[in-house]
């Protein structure tokens, strides 16, 4: 292992907990637990997963002139959403896209009164945060100093309650502070699952200390990346650098709907970030290609990669996998691609596994239903 890559605040307990270290963006993490990939996605769908996402960036965003609607301005300019109408305690998923329209990296924005917080992802983080310090009349702090955890799962807002019962009230995309034996939390209502969950923000002083209670609670069981990738893919959630990247737009990743009214075309702030014409374009007009789901037929996982084809036999390529695996809560193998929109869901095509082509329809995403907060 490369004494390069980083360490969150959470290692020796993931090594005293089983974790299997690999890694990932730069960071040493855990890809799985004692219990395996298997049982501990199946465990956060029953009950509740922790994860250490303290790889990931946070960052602040603080107006110069003291006024959060200026530091909102500035933002909508890399972001196109609607950062200005977003309310004090609540947070919201957006994208930072490039000058050909394609996404540099999603992200999570939130009001915090006085600034507003980011999470980037951990391979986009030094990017994203070059790109925000190009912007005029804000600071940008990147926050040092606290490790990022996800607790996920339909028990997390017991499990969670039994230490700081306030969270029981937290809507989903709420954001809200609690106090745990003197250390300031900052706690989201939110997560990348498809199950109810918080992302909680808890200084490195801490960390340890308020992860092993959490692993305290019968519910909880420690989660690693392996789990964490399928558990995302059943949700028909994208991954940067998978599913979308520097070439794909909003709409080609099925993201448009990040992208309110007031941004687009007829809109009171419409454009004005980067790409905006050829993103507003598609989003009118529909893009030529579009994340989809599919499911293979027989049990082999078909992964980022592998070829699409329209028939059994010959032709060229019509797309390749972006992601794909096993989905064991639908108890067979999920993939994602960029294809043709107009093809019906149901529409068999041919993947290209081992140098033999298999089935593989065309499915409505997600593969499971949702089970945030409302």
């Amino acid at each position: 292992m490369s004494e390069k890559l980083r360490r969150t605040g959470l290692y020796q307990l993931h090594l005293s907990q089983g974790g299997r270290m690999v890694p990932f963006a730069g960071w040493e993490m855990p890809v799985q637990f004692a219990a395996g990939v298997l049982n501990e996605h199946l465990h956060t769908r029953a009950q509740a997963g922790l994860f250490d996402v303290g790889h990931m960036g946070q960052v602040q965003v603080f107006p110069r002139d003291g006024n959060l609607q200026s530091a909102a301005l500035a933002l909508e300019t890399l972001i196109p959403a609607d950062v200005m109408g977003l309310a004090e305690g609540r947070q919201r998923y957006g994208l930072f896209t490039n000058r050909h329209g394609g996404i540099m990296d999603d992200l999570m924005f939130a009001n915090r009164g006085d600034h507003f917080l980011l999470v980037v992802n951990a391979a986009c983080a030094e990017q994203d945060i070059a790109h925000l310090r190009g912007l005029e009349g804000v600071r940008v702090r990147p926050v040092a100093d606290r490790g990022l955890i996800a607790l996920q799962g339909p028990a997390a807002g017991a499990a969670l309650a039994r230490l700081i019962p306030g969270t029981a009230a937290m809507r989903f995309m709420d954001l809200r502070d609690f106090d745990w034996q003197g250390a300031g939390l900052w706690i989201s209502r939110s997560g990348y699952t498809g199950e109810d969950g918080f992302e909680i923000s808890v200084p490195e002083a801490s960390l340890r200390g308020f992860a092993e209670a959490l692993l305290e609670q019968p519910e909880v069981l420690p989660v690693g990346l392996g789990a964490r990738d399928s558990l995302r893919l059943e949700a028909g959630l994208p991954l940067y650098g998978h599913d979308m990247d520097a070439g794909v737009t909003p709409s080609e990743a099925a993201l448009g709907w990040s992208i309110p009214k007031v941004r687009r075309n007829g809109g009171c702030r419409a454009g004005g970030f980067p790409g905006a014409a050829r993103v507003l374009a598609e989003l009118q007009d529909g893009p030529a290609r579009i994340r989809r789901g599919l499911r293979p037929e027989g049990r082999a996982p078909i992964r980022e990669g592998v070829a699409l084809f329209a028939a059994e036999t010959g032709g060229e390529p019509l797309a390749q996998v972006r992601s794909g695996g096993f989905g064991a809560s639908v108890g067979g193998p999920v993939a994602m691609a960029l294809l043709d929109p107009r093809l019906p869901e149901g529409t068999r095509l041919w993947a290209e596994l081992r140098g033999k082509r298999i089935p593989v329809a065309i499915a409505p995403l997600p593969f499971i239903t949702p089970s945030y907060k409302r």
